[in-house]
């Protein structure tokens, strides 16, 4: 003040109205170098921002934002906060530099826009690099779906607008996995599994995450073992933790079970001590995402290894095959790694076999009824896009099917796929509506000098053919049919290539067809209905 009165005294006819503008300029000067008030006192001072308040300090932005900015700040209200899911703002607390200051650098804009400087359908760019939507209509103002119910508390350092609710950026699932440090082992296992595209697409997902301690509870060495097979036993185990569409944990509730990506179910249960998938206790909920939700959970899921036995021990159409796979003493075989391709008979086609036949299997079960079985399977995973008309393939009896591909559908021999593609673990199940039945060949025939023949029809009726392929001499070979038990039903001599025999005497079952000649022996099973 000394100087102004000095200056007063030096400059000739300076007024006192002069005077007083060079005062008031000086004030105002040292006033802008430093806001008197900001867009945090704003927050700091409202009763209904608490919560606000704290994760700005949390967040370690506040003396940011007391800067000389301007800023425009979207302030959502302590009811808005305790909207978010149950867990969501101690989780958000606990990573304050991370997600929590990710969430609000999204509701701060660079530079002060008021109300009126807002229009419908504008985008804007918030301070975390992601943008923001305004939509104004009949309703009010929105920022995403946020409302806008305070406009334009205006600051020295911007403008604060309060809105009802909390402005999430545009995040996917793996976002939030990728932002929490509790989860850094899953977010390692799903970039070496290549999935963090897959997660980072439209969905909705739903996955149930399981944090480091529960990959820690892993047996000794199962992360590392998962981990030297990325995109395959890895890839399983994270499939099954991720559920097709956007399920909320009052939507578990309603639900049994959901079927993961890895085409298997997990079981969904609520005790009174919480929501469980499988045995994995869900302790975070409904952590939205653009693209879904996250679950945190407790334990790693792990999927039941599933084999083609338990498809037919798991199909109450397959009850017959079940009681015969286990006579003949092949269920742990075909329980082992494999992969085996099953073509399995239903219940109705073991029924239509002649009267009988399924007894006199079972009489013989490491014998016949084994080697009818082994007919049935192939070694490999073979699918239905891996067939073709004509193919054939050797099945673990080492005889051969043949597919049929026709307008009517697919036959394995003279068999019709009824249900295709059923995978397992260890290979998979084709359904059939019919018993494939072997050919038999003794051992006495020799490779390169081997009796051929085919009966046909087969199952037969009333007639059947007898054809020998070859032109070998034929004269004196013996041809005889006999029960499963042995009894001769039916004996000739075969002095032509191709031979008729009327079967209506013959009562419903199965038989055995043999040809004797030249000292080879080849035999055949005939059904006759």
């Amino acid at each position: 003040m000394e100087s102004f009165i000095s200056l007063l005294k030096l400059v000739p006819g300076l007024s006192w109205k002069l005077f007083a503008t060079l005062i008031a300029s000086f004030f105002f000067l040292s006033l802008s170098a430093q806001p008197d008030s900001t867009v945090v006192d704003v927050v700091v001072n409202s009763p209904n921002h608490t919560t606000l308040e704290a994760a700005v300090v949390a967040a370690g932005l506040a003396d940011d934002l007391s800067g000389a900015g301007p800023f425009t700040v979207f302030a959502p209200t302590d009811a808005a906060f305790a909207a978010l899911p149950e867990g969501t703002i101690p989780a958000l607390l606990a990573d304050p530099t991370g997600a929590l200051a990710d969430i609000l650098k999204y509701h701060v804009l660079a530079g002060s826009v008021k109300s009126t400087d807002l229009s419908n359908e504008m985008t804007a760019t918030t301070l975390l690099g992601k943008d923001i939507t305004v939509t104004v209509n009949a309703n009010g103002v929105f920022i995403n779906n946020a409302k806008v119910t305070v406009a334009d508390i205006m600051t020295d350092n911007g403008v604060v607008h309060v809105i009802d609710a909390v402005l999430l950026p545009n995040t996917t699932v793996y976002d939030i996995i990728a932002n929490s440090p509790e989860h850094s082992t899953l977010e390692s296992a799903l970039n070496a599994a290549g999935l963090v595209d897959a997660l980072g697409g439209h969905g909705p997902f739903t996955v149930f995450a399981p944090t480091n301690t529960a990959f820690k509870a892993l047996p000794s060495g199962t992360l590392s073992a998962l981990l030297a097979d990325p995109t395959g036993a890895l890839a399983d185990i994270l499939k099954y933790h991720v559920v097709g569409g956007d399920y909320s944990s009052s939507d578990f509730f309603l639900l049994s079970s959901l079927t993961t990506l890895l085409g298997k179910d997990v079981e969904v249960t609520v005790k009174s001590t919480g929501i469980f998938i499988n045995n994995a206790r869900i302790t975070v909920s409904d952590i939205k995402a653009d693209n879904g939700v996250v679950h945190v959970i407790d334990a790693v899921l792990i999927p039941a290894r599933t084999t083609v036995v338990d498809v037919v021990v798991n199909s109450e159409n397959h009850t017959t095959l079940e009681a015969a796979v286990v006579a003949a003493g092949l269920a742990e075989a075909l329980s082992g790694d494999g992969p085996f391709t099953v073509f399995a008979p239903t219940d109705a086609a073991f029924a239509a076999l002649p009267e009988g036949t399924i007894p006199a299997l079972l009489a013989d079960p490491t014998g016949a009824l084994a080697d009818i079985l082994k007919y049935h399977v192939l070694a490999g995973s073979v699918k239905s896009t891996d067939l073709s008309d004509g193919m054939t393939a050797t099945t673990l009896l080492g005889k051969d099917i043949e597919v049929t591909i026709n307008a009517n559908g697919v036959f394995i021999n003279n068999a019709k796929v009824t249900v295709a593609d059923i995978m397992t673990d260890n290979g998979v199940v084709h359904v059939i509506d019919a018993v494939l039945i072997p050919p038999v060949t003794s051992a006495n025939a020799t490779r390169n000098n081997e009796m051929q023949f085919r009966l046909y029809p087969n199952p037969a009726t009333t007639n059947l053919t007898i054809e020998v392929n070859g032109d070998r001499e034929l004269r004196g070979s013996t041809l005889t049919i006999l029960t499963m038990e042995g009894r001769i039903i039916s004996e000739m001599v075969m002095n032509e290539s191709r031979v008729s025999l009327n079967t209506s005497g013959f009562k419903s079952g199965m038989y055995l067809v043999v040809l004797k000649g030249n000292n080879q022996v080849q035999t055949e099973r005939l059904v006759i209905r």
